[in-house]
């Protein structure tokens, strides 16, 4: 059976990688290499690769006659017959199915890996998502690490403001420790991230079929949100997860046909021969001349109950595929209205962070000014970083939020 395999792993990129900030000499790995390294290697689409090439093959199962019958007997009790006495019988038998039901067979095996196709397309995209999930993760860690080593650098420079504050008594030692504290409390946090990280990066060697230390080089990116223009020709209904449900209709509909062939005669052509010994006390012209007998034969299916119950199943499991499919385009819309609504907010908050940020910074600008006249309050200094921090470890979320949700809106909006 031929089938057009549309990838659609495309669709996960682009418009969502915003900008390159790596080191020289260092090549990363987009998003894209990622996707098309995953679906060659993974061995949960090598799977679904052979359930498919396995269904297919049934195409050429169904064609195939069932076996043919060979016999073979030995007349121990040798029957005389004018001609003479029988010695021995072979025969052969074909049964052939009605005219029509061979066929029925194969639309039946095509329809059946048409639907494991379907699956097949899911499962690529569910795990392009996957990868797409992990990649914008990493990228999100790699975007924390950054504004806590940022922060970490800034206490630096404020302790050593402190000091010089100590020794000239504008500053007392406990400020200098609440830094330290502080710088501390951060770096534990740096090295918690780390370890977040390293995993989220085993994960995407593990996805790839690839040894979990494998070195993984990530793109980075800058925090900002994207605009983004939807595309008004969204459609679930052309989603492989409701065309899936199609294609098992669809093969219930083919069992029913074939089905009703089943419920037909079968008819077979065989042939017997019997060797005839001759007869020594006698000369004619048939004497010992051996006996060849085509057969034909019929098998008529007359309690058909079987093929009554089987055709009720079969109505009742095209109004079960009905009603699941009705209730997947229903979660597959809440899902939609749910992430375009958190893509929406994500949105929001950047927005609203990005003001506050703006204005923290405005005000640590402000207190460190005093720090020339020995007015400046360590103390308050460090609240408002802190502040800032917290801001700008939320901007970064909201930046992933938005990724993500982008990511599987355009999942779901699959229209190939």
């Amino acid at each position: 059976m031929k089938s057009n395999k549309p990838s659609g792993i495309s669709l996960f990129c682009g418009a969502v990688i915003i900008a390159l900030i790596l080191s020289p000499g260092l090549k990363a790995q987009t998003l894209d290499d990622f996707i098309n390294l995953t679906e060659g290697a993974n061995p949960r689409i090598q799977a679904y690769e052979l359930r498919y090439d396995i269904a297919s093959e049934k195409v050429n199962e169904a064609q195939v006659l069932g076996p043919t019958e060979l016999g073979a007997a030995y007349f121990v009790s040798e029957p005389e017959t004018r001609t003479g006495a029988q010695k021995f019988r072979l025969s052969a038998r074909q049964m052939f199915p009605w005219f029509g039901t061979i066929t029925s067979r194969e639309n039946y095996a095509e329809a059946m890996a048409e639907a494991e196709y379907e699956e097949l397309v899911i499962i690529r995209r569910k795990l392009a998502l996957e990868v797409t999930q992990v990649y914008y993760t990493i990228q999100q860690l790699q975007a924390k690490r950054a504004v806590l080593e940022e922060h970490i650098s800034l206490l630096q420079q404020y302790e050593a403001l402190a000091i010089q504050a100590v020794e000239v008594d504008k500053a007392g030692a406990a400020d200098v420790l609440r830094l330290q504290i502080r710088e501390n409390d951060l770096v534990r946090e740096l090295e918690i991230l780390k370890e977040k990280l390293k995993a989220e990066k085993a994960m995407l060697n593990s996805l790839a079929d690839r040894s979990t230390g494998t070195e993984v080089r990530i793109e980075a990116y800058e925090v900002m949100i994207p605009e983004i223009e939807r595309d008004a020709s969204f459609d679930l209904e052309l989603h492989p997860e409701l065309v899936k449900y199609d294609k098992l209709y669809n093969s219930v509909e083919q069992a029913e046909m074939l089905n009703q062939k089943q419920n037909t005669p079968n008819f077979g052509i065989g042939l017997d021969y019997i060797n005839v010994q001759e007869r020594p006390d006698m000369t004619f012209d048939d004497n010992g001349k051996d006996i060849l007998m085509p057969m034909v034969s019929f098998s008529i299916p007359i309690f058909n109950e079987k093929f009554s119950s089987v055709s009720r199943q079969n109505e009742l499991k095209k109004r079960e595929i009905e009603a699941q499919r009705s209730e997947r385009l229903n979660e597959l819309n809440a899902r939609l209205f749910k992430a375009i609504a958190e893509q929406n907010a994500a949105r929001i908050t950047f927005e609203s962070l990005e003001a506050n940020i703006g204005k923290a910074e405005d005000t640590k600008k402000i207190l460190l000014t005093k720090y020339e006249t020995g007015e400046l309050d360590f103390t308050e200094l460090l609240e408002i970083e802190s502040l800032q921090l917290r801001l700008e470890i939320a901007q970064v979320e909201a930046v992933l939020s938005f990724y993500l949700q982008t990511a599987f809106i355009q999942y779901l909006s699959y229209n190939s």
